[in-house]
């Protein structure tokens, strides 16, 4: 054993020597990378210190609400130090604080077992849970810097868990013994490699990326590009059946992300589902902007994103209307561009079905927290060097809103563990983030996130004209998901209550991404559905059906009969618009 041992000990010893020779010179560069990351302009970006003040005054303005948060702290205390002598001395006893159900930090048997772990994990939950319950209650604290206070002291106790650190993760040890530290050499280097001196950024690796290529083992769904413009390509997929509906579908993905998380792997390619149950699938894929789009507006994308995009499908299919989908962001570019057809007796359109997309921003999410005059003039300062959004600035936002799962889980593995990121297709498309025109990306936070002017009637006009969603007749199928951080369900209800058409809600399970791409197959997850009309959320949650698995049949069911006759399949290129290349094209490798 010990001889089998001796080389690893050997070529962790050179790897550690390697390591430190490397050091002083890395560390230079690194000192320099935070060194042109932080300016006088970016001592508070996320504007802060005014809420985090006024949590302060609050607090101070009731004294004895404070000593009585203090005694229930000191009292959690001594039972804890009570519970953890009772238990040393091999007595059975509650524990004072439990992680909650849905909390996986603490999975590992020693957080349980082992008297020493199980007292730091209570500790924290203990500390953390006061810190929280303090901001919940302090009085006379605006709403809208509590929400940001709330937001980043859930961010700040995450980050000080104990799962996080070397010396108090007894999984990290233990791999730390059995490795004899080949595992801490392992996670410099790879904290080394995932640091952008050149912007001193830590870009968090959270898969393998060299296992995945677009065209090769994800977005692999066989078509063509068919119409092209500055803004997107459209895509044109093979049929998988020998007759097809005569309306085609022509989907809208979010531009902040590209269009594969609906054709992933062919199991869960919500594209090839759609095409195997006779839909003739056209989609967009957005260009990856650089400067030159700097200056393209709300306006420019529907003209020349929605609207083209919707021409083009119908002459590829000599047909004179589709079926339209929008997601997320997609989707609320697709309302506001509904609302401009129908004022203008635009009937290109026959029906609309929205994933997770929010057109009433009074309840926008957590997101909320990055949205106020400060933060939005700090970002257009730092669009304006360079015309557009980097990829990794929204990137980090969203991760942010799942920290634990998104950045802690993967700085344990990476940098603690010294383990290589896990290959996950799901992951890859997260990396493989997009920029954003500054024109456009303003335009969005400021008219929707912090005024919410689009479901207020000529809030925004397009093309001149005044956009009242309350115009939408169309029949509308609604999905939003239950876990959803980014575009809650009770907010993407909202919609309901502001199309006039016949609008079918259904709620998924799961979160933004699994909640949408949760294919019949899989057996994942659930899905409610009610089919009385919405009104109230109350009272459409109250009188719902609980389903097992995807919510796509529903939406295939509710979907077909309003799809025309069945044609013969359409080819790419075999109506009124050429073959470019194939797909999934060039701008979604950009």
């Amino acid at each position: 054993m010990n001889e089998q041992s001796r080389p690893k000990q050997q070529n962790t010893a050179a790897e550690l020597g390697e390591l430190f020779l490397r050091m002083p010179a890395q560390q230079h560069e690194l000192v320099q990378g935070l060194m042109k990351a932080t300016s006088p302009n970016s001592l508070d970006p996320l504007n802060l210190g005014g809420a985090f003040m006024e949590l302060a005054q609050a607090m101070t303005r009731n004294p004895m609400q404070m000593l009585d948060a203090q005694f229930d702290l000191a009292r959690d205390y001594a039972r804890l130090w009570q519970n953890t002598a009772q238990k040393a001395l091999g007595l059975d006893v509650e524990p004072v604080a439990t992680p909650d159900p849905g909390d996986r930090r603490f999975r590992h048997d020693d957080w349980s077992e082992h008297l020493l772990f199980d007292f730091l994990k209570q500790s924290y939950l203990v500390t953390s849970r006061w810190v929280q319950t303090q901001v919940e209650e302090a009085e006379g604290l605006d709403e809208v810097h509590r929400k940001k206070v709330r937001f980043y002291t859930k961010q700040f106790t995450d980050a000080v868990s104990p799962t996080n650190f070397l010396l108090t993760n007894p999984e990290v040890l233990r791999e730390t013994v059995r490795t004899r530290g080949a595992n801490v050499v392992r996670g410099l280097r790879n904290l080394l490699n995932d640091f952008d001196v050149e912007n001193g950024k830590l870009n968090i690796s959270m898969t393998d990326k060299a296992a995945f290529e677009v065209g090769r083992n994800v977005a692999t769904a066989p078509g063509k590009v068919v119409f092209q413009n500055d803004v997107f390509q459209l895509l044109q997929f093979e049929p998988a059946t020998a007759t097809q509906f005569q309306v085609p579908l022509l989907i809208f993905p979010p531009w902040i992300n590209k269009y594969y998380i609906l054709d992933l792997k062919p199991e869960n390619s919500f594209i090839r589902w759609a095409l195997s149950q006779g839909h003739s699938v056209f989609v967009v894929s957005w260009v990856n902007p650089d400067e030159r789009l700097a200056a393209k507006t709300w306006e420019d994308y529907y003209n020349e994103g929605i609207s083209e995009a919707i021409d083009a499908t119908l002459r590829a299919c000599d047909h004179d209307q589709v079926h339209a989908i929008g997601y997320c962001i997609g989707g609320t570019l697709l309302a506001s561009g509904l609302a401009c057809m129908a004022a203008n007796d635009d009937k290109r359109v026959k029906m609309a079905t929205f994933f997770a997309a929010q057109v009433d921003f009074s309840e926008p999410g957590d997101l909320e927290v990055f949205i106020d005059e400060k933060q939005l003039a700090n970002l257009d300062t730092m669009m304006a060097k360079t015309g557009f959004l980097d990829a990794s600035a929204m990137s980090t936002s969203f991760n942010m809103l799942r920290a634990n799962d998104l950045i802690w889980t993967f700085v344990i593995n990476n940098y603690l563990m010294g383990k290589d990121p896990y290959p996950f297709d799901l992951l890859y498309w997260n990396a493989d983030s997009t920029r954003m025109p500054r024109a456009l990306h303003m335009f969005y936070l400021q008219q929707m996130y912090q005024h919410n002017r689009l479901s207020q009637p000529g809030g925004i006009t397009l093309n001149a004209t005044p956009v009242d969603l309350r115009r939408i007749s169309i029949p509308v199928y609604l999905q939003a998901s239950r876990e959803d951080h980014i575009a809650p369900y009770n907010s993407v209800f909202k919609a309901a209550g502001l199309y006039q058409g016949p609008v079918r809600f259904v709620l998924a399970g799961s979160g933004h991404i699994a909640g949408v791409i949760n294919p019949p197959a899989s057996g994942k997850y659930c899905h409610w559905t009610n089919d009385a009309a919405p009104g109230e959320l109350d009272a459409w949650l109250a009188g719902s059906t609980e389903h097992k698995g995807s919510w796509w049949p529903d939406w295939h069911a509710w979907a077909a009969p309003q799809l025309g006759e069945q044609v013969p399949a359409r080819a790419p290129g075999s109506g009124g618009l050429q073959v470019i290349e194939d797909a999934p094209g060039s701008y979604v490798r950009a």
